[in-house]
């Protein structure tokens, strides 16, 4: 059987570095917001080019964190509607509507799946204060269009970067965009913690400033409660592991890069779209997605052939029950491609043979 993703195996490669990172911790006494917490944090924060990066719970609590205090800040408020990308997992959207927001979705590029300049024109109002762009899969989004646009309307910019740790344009990595970026280290993206594990980028210290407060109870100062926090905080066993798969992130890259040329040269079937690459964007390959009409035909063929495949993602926001009545919208590339898109094995430990006979059983599929 060829796995989707092999987390065991992934780390298994940094073993004796992760169990040496939590015994460390163990062996401090020290457990909650200490050095571990604060090292990754500054390493974090110098891989991605930016001046501060706060550790927190998860990615969900990156993005609405970062929205809250905005609100905060006297920056947004209520009601104020924020543009993003219909086709994106729902977290992005769930961190609008805690914050009390209007998500506006709006159809994604049919090439990359990613915000496209023209959308978010199209969309912006009087009330438009945010935009929200997701670079799905591990390609950053037009991010040069994106902040002129931001830049000519005002509008504050957070990347959603749960999927593109390491990607780039020209030479600037995904997080170090935007006023401010999120980032998940769910066990299985590209830099994955052994739990739940976040953090928010930023060059704006008053920003984060008060999210440093916020992820605390409200508090910068024991006892003395600024705002009505929350307890959000990356903790040090978390901060210690990340810290040491940090180190190999950017080779675990290069091999999804060799896995990805693999499918891209070796696919040609013609009944099954590959995903298209933008130029200037070095892509991190999180994900790779191809599209076929008869998506769930491919997927029972692939599992009888013991290749294990997943659906980024079924169920567009817009259908899910938990927004039923909020969004009345056509969106017929969104709705296509749940229906469509399927997602091929990919990950670091991949092997090369892996990848050719997937490529030959997606050439052989009729």
């Amino acid at each position: 059987m060829i796995p989707f993703l092999d987390l065991k195996a992934i780390n298994q490669q940094y073993e004796k570095e992760l169990k040496d990172a939590c015994a460390r911790v163990i062996d401090s006494g020290w457990y909650i917001m200490g050095n571990e917490l604060s090292a990754f944090e500054q390493e974090f924060a110098q891989y991605c080019g930016t001046k501060h990066s706060i550790g927190v719970a998860n990615g969900l609590d990156a993005l609405t964190l970062t929205l809250r205090a905005w609100k905060e800040m006297g920056k947004i408020k209520d009601g104020d509607e924020v543009i993003v990308q219909a086709n994106t997992y729902i977290a992005s959207v769930l961190a609008i509507t805690e914050n009390n927001l209007t998500p506006v979705l709006v159809e994604p590029d049919v090439d990359t799946y990613n915000l496209s300049p023209e959308g978010i024109k199209a969309a912006i109002t009087p009330k438009t204060k945010v935009i929200l762009p997701v670079h799905l899969y591990g390609q950053i989004s037009p991010m040069v269009e994106i902040m002129q646009i931001a830049k000519e309307h005002n509008l504050l910019v957070l990347e959603d970067c749960a999927q593109s740790h390491g990607a780039m344009i020209d030479g600037k990595k995904s997080g170090a965009w935007g006023d401010a970026a999120a980032f998940s280290f769910y066990p299985g993206k590209n830099l994955g913690a052994l739990g739940d594990a976040g953090a928010i980028t930023t060059n704006d210290s008053e920003l984060a400033n008060v999210i440093l407060a916020l992820r605390n109870y409200g508090s910068s100062e024991r006892y003395k409660n600024v705002y009505c926090g929350v307890n959000s905080r990356l903790d040090e066993i978390q901060a210690a592991m990340l810290s040491v798969k940090l180190k190999y992130l950017d080779a675990e890259i290069s091999h999804r890069r060799k896995i990805s040329e693999i499918y891209k040269n070796g696919i040609t079937n013609r009944n099954i779209n590959v995903p298209k690459t933008v130029k200037e964007c070095e892509h991190v390959w999180h994900l790779f997605v191809v599209q076929c009409n008869r998506r769930d035909d491919l997927a029972r063929y692939l599992e009888d052939n013991g290749v294990h495949t997943l659906i980024h993602y079924p169920t567009p926001i817009h259908k899910q029950v938990a927004y039923s009545g909020l969004f009345d919208v056509n969106l017929p590339i969104t709705e296509h491609l749940s229906e469509t898109i399927i997602s091929l094995p990919i990950s670091p430990v991949m092997s090369f043979d892996s990848a050719l006979r997937v490529v030959n059983l997606v050439n052989d599929f009729d």
